[in-house]
């Protein structure tokens, strides 16, 4: 009964903030829908006359955008990841008006596949925050810290004051900061798959790779942060920029902080009301949205918000609630078993029950970051690279974008085999899509720069697996992690 009373005010607090902070809102919206009063009349006029076409249309778009994305995972029998699928086959669609082909333009104006493209972005970092682990980022060490640091230094000093200026003279100071960014971005996701697919997860460059990766994604939204408000605030000074640092820092620090504080006693209290999976589903699922919208409210990047989250939130959090159900069927069936079964089935099935947040989000996640892909792919112009100057500047961007995660991996110490490091930390994938749709999104990336960028991610994210593959191949002897 305490813990209900506990969750209760816990929601009624909630509901009033929320509800203090949306007055002002609802006050300017109040103007706004007496202003398209006559559109919404209008609107359902039309729905009363039996015609629909924009909602059903709609749902129409969003089944034929995820049918493709899963047609473009033909990819993966020759060896590449589903994201280098999603994104050609959003590219395909969104230039077969190129050929006289317009069915599939409604797609790039239609809000609700836009806001659903959002959702998916916030989602994909909530996933990256849950599957990272801040005790293990520490325990990698120093290498794995300066592995990321030159990776992300190194890119964004080329691509911000090289590269950019050089290849793309005549753009705005924050449009070469954006490219600068885009290139500092390291897709976990496409190295780790390599790695476990030819059983290498366990070898010292996986271990400073995958470490890297994670403290390259937190330097990357730091720097992403920074970007972002330079190009709201509109100023380029040593003391902006602190003041931003120093924000998108006491932010990740606090989130975590607090998060890991009041995360168990939140948990622990909505346990009390329930103790299913859909309790468990929606906390950790509002939790990723909650902090997103705060960190969208002190003017940081949301995807900043939701990698945070997912930090936070740990198996642990939600030991009050009940296993999954067949955790519980397993356990039960061990009854009466002989001791080293037990143990062989209990450890596969603590993995299970600890990874069901992650499983949980799972099925979100197959319906909302293959949006997000296709989307981003579909806003390429091919047009643009019929240009051969534009051509040449893509395959200038992308072989920086080569030789700036390359070098990184010329500081990862002794006895361990730096030219892998490297070829680890050359995937852009997701992270740098993010980066250059927020930069589009603000109106600071171009048409042009937006497909150079998006070519770079493809080309990045097409060739490192197969070389990374054929260097691993030549290992004969998997050495021992240290």
């Amino acid at each position: 009964m305490k813990y209900k009373k506990i969750a209760l005010g816990f929601i009624i607090s909630f509901v009033c903030i929320s509800a203090i902070s949306m007055y002002g809102f609802a006050a300017e919206t109040v103007d706004v829908v007496s202003e398209h009063t006559e559109e919404v009349v209008a609107h359902a006029d039309t729905e009363a006359s039996g015609e629909h076409s924009v909602d059903i249309t709609t749902f129409l778009w969003i089944a034929v955008i995820l049918l493709f994305a899963k047609i473009s995972s033909l990819v993966e029998k020759w060896g590449q990841p589903s994201v280098l699928g999603e994104l050609v086959i959003g590219v395909i669609l969104g230039n077969l008006v190129l050929l006289g082909i317009t069915i599939f333009e409604p797609i790039k104006t239609d809000s609700i596949i836009a806001f659903l493209a959002e959702l998916g972005v916030v989602i994909l970092l909530f996933q990256i925050g849950l599957e990272s682990n801040i005790k293990k980022m520490l325990k990698v060490g120093p290498r794995a810290f300066a592995v990321a640091t030159v990776g992300v230094i190194v890119p964004f000093v080329l691509g911000t004051y090289v590269v950019g200026p050089w290849l793309l003279p005549g753009l705005s100071s924050t449009a070469y900061l954006f490219l600068g960014a885009a290139l500092t971005a390291t897709s976990v996701g496409i190295t780790a798959r390599v790695f476990k697919d030819l059983k290498k997860l366990q070898t010292p460059e996986a271990q400073i790779i995958l470490g890297a990766a994670v403290i390259d994604d937190v330097m990357g939204l730091i720097i992403l942060a920074v970007v972002s408000a330079i190009v709201t605030v509109g100023a380029v000074t040593v003391g902006v920029i602190s003041i931003i640092v120093a924000k998108a820092i006491g932010f990740l620090l606090g989130a975590i902080i607090l998060g890991q504080l009041f995360a168990p006693w939140i948990s622990k209290a909505f346990s009390k009301i329930h103790t299913g999976v859909a309790m468990k589903f929606t906390i950790a699922f509002s939790f990723g949205l909650i902090f997103a919208y705060l960190a969208g409210l002190i003017g940081l990047a949301p995807i900043v918000g939701a990698f945070a989250a997912g930090l936070v939130l740990d198996a642990v959090h939600f030991r009050f609630f009940r296993d999954p159900e067949i955790v519980s069927e397993l356990r039960s069936a061990l009854k009466g078993s002989d001791a080293e079964t037990k143990e062989s089935v209990k450890t596969a099935i603590n993995n299970y029950a600890h990874r069901h947040i992650e499983d949980l989000l799972e099925p979100i996640a197959h319906f909302l970051v293959p949006i997000f892909f296709v989307v981003t792919g579909m806003s390429v112009s091919l047009e643009t690279l019929f240009d051969v100057p534009i051509l040449l500047v893509a395959l200038g961007v992308t072989v920086v974008a080569f030789i700036g995660k390359l070098v990184a991996g010329a500081v990862a110490g002794k006895n361990v085999k730096k030219w892998i490091i490297g070829w680890g930390m050359v995937p852009r994938g997701e992270v740098g899509l993010i980066f250059a749709t927020i930069g589009r999104s603000l109106g600071v990336v171009s048409e042009s720069m937006f497909s150079v960028i998006i070519i770079m991610v493809i080309l990045t994210t097409l060739f490192t697996p197969p070389v990374l593959a054929l260097l691993l191949k030549r290992e004969k002897n998997t050495p021992v992690v240290v």
